[in-house]
């Protein structure tokens, strides 16, 4: 009879007996409104409500803000609270942030949130071997349509796959190279370079990967049948709305052929000088140098210090809309609006001195050279500084008293290098401790010592653990140190006057320069941000 009667109140002609539980309102036909156990509104919200929780787990389960230990009593508190838990894991890993890296909260909240959407949209097809990503080459070609012709077999779709992992996976891990090299006749090894440190991650088999160097050199437009000289190529990956471009280099080794892919930082254009690692009076003193109209600034450190992502930092500074900003560069790492970038190209005849001479004719206020590496180079460079315009360089050197050698052994006349150079900086960069799984550090006597003799608080001295967010290495990210050396009145006479001793240069000045390099770490470890160890793997 219960079913009878709840047949009869849905088919009733009135459109409010569709309305039951807000109020008993009656039909049309003067009877009695039926009574339902339930809402349907409130049914629909519940449904709603439980799979929300549901797919909040599911962010929980794969966010690395939660330890392995407590995932289980985490997810529990997700499928009751949903939303609510998501945020407050969002807000903590927010508040624990250091405040030289953070923005705006909405954004911080907004962009964590899409990259754990990407992530669980992702982690199904990972699982099984479809990255969700795309390889494409120079002319926008991707890698399926490249290799095999567009005729994949069943062994073809394998290592596609495959390199599509590799790729993937180094991107998901920060990684800024991607080697992959023979260790024997039958085994090759691939390795990350993540924060500066190398990694190994995948062992294979010969035959395999060659199969996925192949595919490499394929969307790079490199020669596949060439295995023995050096060649250099390109290509680019797309992963939902972001992407990578990547750079390849090759060589014959022994026991096979090696590939070094350098994952191109495509963040380097949104650094600010707040958020590199110097300090209010460094920022300061270059903020200075880069508004005024000419000079030159030159920044050096070795490989993989950081110099290039300052160079950018240093551009985002200038008003693009009143001064005329023109760069060199090998690669172009970054598209900056509102300039002109030239990339350098040894096959098609254009060099950094020939492209420097272009520039010259372009009107510029602002010149950024991506690397001198050569006299012509830097006597065209320093001419530049010297007729109006404001030159921007990186130079390899180990100290700023260094670079200034090398660019004397370049050719450069004293003369030049006193009337054109305004300011050298060094640096290196030092990896940040994981802010989840960090620990008071264990500091012998000795150390403890040390600290008391220079009036040194160690109290918030932290040491390295390691937990699943830095893939067990204890450090996540990296920070840079600065040496800067201002050329004044003195240091320029002497160095025009001939009368600076190269060898008391070389000698005073790595010492003056690691001294202030020292000093600066020093000041990242007594405050918690990196590791004494770390600042000795850096500077020795």
């Amino acid at each position: 009879m219960q079913i009878l009667a709840v047949i009869k109140w849905l088919t009733a002609a009135h459109p409010l007996g569709l309305c039951p539980g807000f109020g008993g309102v009656a039909a049309a036909s003067g009877t009695p409104a039926l009574s339902l156990p339930f809402s349907p509104i409130k049914l629909v919200v519940l449904v709603a409500w439980v799979y929300l929780c549901l797919y909040c787990v599911q962010h929980v389960q794969l966010t690395p803000l939660v330890p392995k230990n407590r995932k289980g009593l985490t997810n529990l508190a997700t499928l009751l609270l949903g939303p609510v838990m998501l945020l407050v894991l969002l807000v903590h890993d927010i508040y624990k942030t250091p405040a030289d890296e953070r923005g705006g909260t909405f954004m911080m909240i907004t962009e964590r949130l899409r990259k754990m959407s990407d992530r669980v949209r992702s982690t199904g097809l990972v699982g099984s071997g479809h990255p969700a990503i795309k390889l494409l080459d120079s002319s926008g070609a991707e890698l399926r349509q490249i290799y095999g012709h567009g005729k994949s077999t069943h062994q073809d779709s394998h290592v596609l796959k495959l390199t599509k992992e590799i790729i993937y996976e180094a991107l998901q891990g920060r990684a800024s190279d991607i080697l992959i090299d023979p260790r024997t006749d039958s085994i090759y090894t691939i390795r990350y370079r993540i924060d500066g440190v190398l990694r190994e991650v995948r062992q294979m088999d010969t035959n395999t990967c060659q199969a996925v160097v192949n595919s490499i050199k394929a969307v790079s437009s490199m020669d596949i049948a060439e295995k023995r000289r050096p060649q250099d190529g390109a290509f680019l990956a797309k992963m939902n709305e972001d992407s990578a471009s990547f750079r390849v280099a090759s060589a014959g080794v022994l026991n096979g052929e090696k590939l070094s892919i350098r994952v191109l930082n495509q963040n380097a254009g949104m650094f600010k000088l707040e958020n590199i690692g110097l300090t209010e009076k460094q920022r300061n003193i270059i903020k200075n140098a880069v508004s005024k109209p000419s000079g030159m600034i030159l920044m050096c450190g070795p490989t993989g210090s950081g110099k290039t992502t300052t160079l950018y930092a240093m551009l985002n500074s200038i008003d693009f809309y009143t001064r005329n900003v023109i760069t060199v560069e090998d690669p172009i790492e970054y598209v900056l609006a509102n300039t002109s970038q030239i990339e350098v190209n040894p096959r098609a005849d254009i060099t950094f001195a020939k492209s420097l001479r272009s520039i010259l004719r372009q009107d510029p206020d602002v010149i950024c050279v991506g690397e001198i590496r050569d006299e012509e180079t830097a006597k065209i460079a320093l001419q530049a500084s010297q007729t109006g315009h404001l030159v921007l360089a990186t130079i390899h050197s180990s100290s700023a008293a260094s670079a200034l050698i090398r660019l004397l052994d370049l050719g450069v006349s004293s003369l030049l290098l006193s009337s054109g150079l305004s300011m050298v900086v060094s640096q290196r960069l030092v990896r940040r401790l994981c802010k989840f799984c960090k620990a008071p550090a264990q500091l012998s006597g000795r150390q403890i010592q040390d600290f008391k003799k220079r009036n040194i608080n160690y109290a918030n001295i932290k040491q390295a653990v390691g937990c699943d967010y830095c893939l067990e290495s204890g450090y996540y990210g990296r920070t840079a140190i600065y040496d800067i050396l201002t050329l004044d009145d003195d240091i320029k006479a002497n160095i025009a006057n001939n009368t600076l001793s190269i060898t008391r240069l070389r000698k005073e000045g790595d010492q003056r320069g690691k001294s202030n390099l020292q000093k600066q770490g020093l000041l990242r470890v007594v405050s918690g941000i990196t590791s004494i160890e770390e600042l000795s793997r850096v500077l020795g």
